[in-house]
């Protein structure tokens, strides 16, 4: 009698199961890095504020950022963002850093980059645009990125604020130099009487601990931030699997921290690897309202 191989069965299935777990894997790689990183995600906020001018009622506000041109966000695709943002017919647009990556394995060098990324940014639509620098774009040289920027009508404010004016009514929007990499100065960044509410971009949404406990941080009725990405991937009940240093504290969406809120945009792009899982790229719009007509909602 010949005997049985009690243990073939077991190695093919041991066999299956490897090939179903790769293929798995390969199938979830290929839908986080072609798919899910391409499927843009339009998020809308009504925003009160205290002290906001009737002319700015129903004003909308958009917001992008990260948007890392050219590693592994195409070109193609961020001008799908800017015919998106074009569509939702802003009456400002704020972008809040990070247009490239530094140390980027690309097939141009870094100033064709920062000069494709900022000449698709001038296809914006919208009667005002300004933006602050992100860490990547400091370590990459922000008077590159700032010179690129602005001479495509983006202007950039490095510890700057200006005034949004309408029908007597005034709107502050300001923004600090990269907390993380190099030196933000609050007290150049917001005006010290502010005659409306006082809208403030920093690329590292924890710098947010710092402004509140500012003196002038009190004047601060928005902080608007990128730089985590909602951390990329995003596990069911986990929620991100990694932060960067900068955005471990709040990784997504609206805080409030005394009086002051805070939003974390997920952003465009995508750093490490091409992967978005559960974390699609964002376009926020912000329609605001007087603090005494609507809540935040």
């Amino acid at each position: 009698m010949v005997g049985t191989d009690l243990s073939y069965p077991t190695r093919i299935s041991r066999r299956h199961l490897l090939i179903g777990t790769a293929a798995a894997a390969a199938g979830l790689a290929l839908y986080s890095g072609e798919i899910a990183r391409h499927e843009i995600e339009i998020t809308t906020h009504t925003v009160s504020l205290a002290h906001l001018h009737d002319a700015f009622r129903g004003f909308r506000i958009v917001q992008i950022s990260d948007l890392h041109l050219d590693e592994y966000t195409e070109p193609f695709f961020l001008e799908r963002i800017v015919r998106h943002v074009n569509s939702l017919s802003p009456d400002l647009v704020l972008l809040t850093g990070d247009f490239v990556t530094r140390g980027a394995f690309t097939f141009v060098d870094i100033n064709h980059a920062v000069n494709r990324c900022a000449e698709i940014c001038s296809q914006i639509a919208c009667p005002e645009r300004f933006a602050v620098l992100g860490n990547h774009d400091v370590q990459v040289g922000s008077a590159l990125v700032i010179d690129a920027l602005n001479a495509n009508r983006i202007p950039v404010l490095v510890n700057q604020h200006i005034p949004i004016e309408r029908n007597g009514g005034r709107l502050w929007i300001c923004g600090v130099d990269d907390p993380f990499v190099s030196i933000p100065h609050l007290d150049l960044a917001i005006p010290p009487t502010p005659d409306g509410p006082v809208i403030l971009m920093a690329h590292e949404p924890d710098y947010a601990d710092k402004v509140i406990h500012h003196p002038r941080g009190g004047l601060v009725d928005l902080m608007l931030s990128g730089h985590t990405h909602g951390g990329q991937i995003q596990a069911p009940f986990l929620g991100p699997l990694v932060l960067p240093p900068g955005g471990k504290n709040y990784a997504e969406g609206f805080f409030t921290l005394q009086q002051m809120q805070l939003y974390v945009n997920r952003g465009i792009g995508t750093v490490g690897l091409p992967f978005r899982l559960n974390c699609p790229p964002e376009i926020t719009v912000f329609t605001l309202q007087p603090s005494a007509i609507l809540t935040l909602g």
